[in-house]
């Protein structure tokens, strides 16, 4: 598998993500932000081991210990995610949570000194300008929703890091079934705590915890996963950052919203963003092949 299969993996998770925030507003209609993670992430947990119970043999100390940890970055972001978006509406929710296409490289070079590339730096900063444009409506006043929407965003960069740096070197189906259940272990938890066990839950709220297990957990985080092993972090999180064009097209086709010339620019930025990102390397090396002839 070469590294454009990989990116095309992203993409598709992308697509799947962005039909999860409309998903999600409809699934909290019916359940509570906490119901509806620890719903999501205990069917998709389920799943996931009786699809992959050929493999659980192979489960070792450090994948538990490394799936363990990416489970609990990843329910702080759905939760922090699912409880901003009760606060605050979705398009501000899918613009402050791609705030971690500029938190990803900061963590690397925060965490492990990594230099950040100035084309991460530009094709990050396009792609934020474009989900701005793309998402933000009306005032950019910050409520608990946002804070929590951003917050979550820092959780999502963290897991987008740390699943680029395990998957390098263990079995990514494998810690993608540990991390979600760890994820539903801590869901259940907190549900249980909090005393909101629900007794019924209603067809709508069914529908969407299904969608977003099967959909947008199982085979999204499948396809991320294991696209990790292909790209880097920053330019994986570039473009999982389309899930907000995606957004709003899924909201154009079902939620019959109209589509403005700032949307367009918007999408227009973020696809610029991606281009100049894949091109980089390739860009690179013809410059330094065109400085080497002129030398000569």
């Amino acid at each position: 598998m070469n590294q454009r299969i990989g990116v095309l993996m992203l993409m598709v998770t992308a697509i799947v993500w962005g039909s999860g925030f409309v998903i999600t507003d409809i699934g909290l209609q019916y359940l509570n932000a906490y119901q509806l993670m620890a719903g999501r992430f205990l069917v998709a947990a389920i799943l996931l081991i009786i699809i992959f119970s050929y493999k659980l043999k192979n489960i070792n100390k450090r994948i538990l210990i490394k799936g363990a940890i990416l489970g609990a970055i990843l329910y702080t972001g759905f939760v922090l995610q699912t409880v901003g978006l009760e606060h605050t509406t979705p398009s501000k929710n899918a613009f402050l949570t791609a705030v971690n296409v500029l938190v990803v490289p900061l963590i690397a070079f925060a965490v492990y000194k990594r230099k950040i590339d100035r084309f991460e730096i530009i094709g990050a900063i396009t792609a934020l300008a474009g989900i701005a444009l793309l998402s933000l409506q009306g005032s950019l006043s910050m409520n608990i929703g946002d804070i929590l929407t951003l917050l979550c965003a820092v959780a999502f960069a963290f897991d987008i890091f740390y699943t680029n740096k395990f998957v390098q070197n263990e079995d990514a189906i494998l810690l993608t079934v540990i991390q979600f259940v760890s994820a539903a272990i801590i869901s259940v938890i907190f549900v249980v705590v909090r005393g909101d066990i629900p007794t019924t839950i209603e067809p709508g709220g069914m529908y969407s915890i299904l969608y977003l297990a099967v959909i947008s957990t199982i085979i999204a985080y499948l396809l991320q996963n294991i696209a990790f092993k292909y790209t880097t972090a920053t330019q994986g999180a570039i473009i999982l950052s389309m899930e907000s064009l995606f957004g709003m097209i899924f909201s154009v086709i079902f939620l019959h919203e109209i589509l403005t010339g700032r949307m367009i620019v918007g999408a227009a930025l973020i696809l610029v963003a991606i281009i100049f990102s894949e091109v980089k390397p390739t860009f690179s090396k013809k410059r330094k092949l065109q400085l080497h002839s002129k030398i000569e």
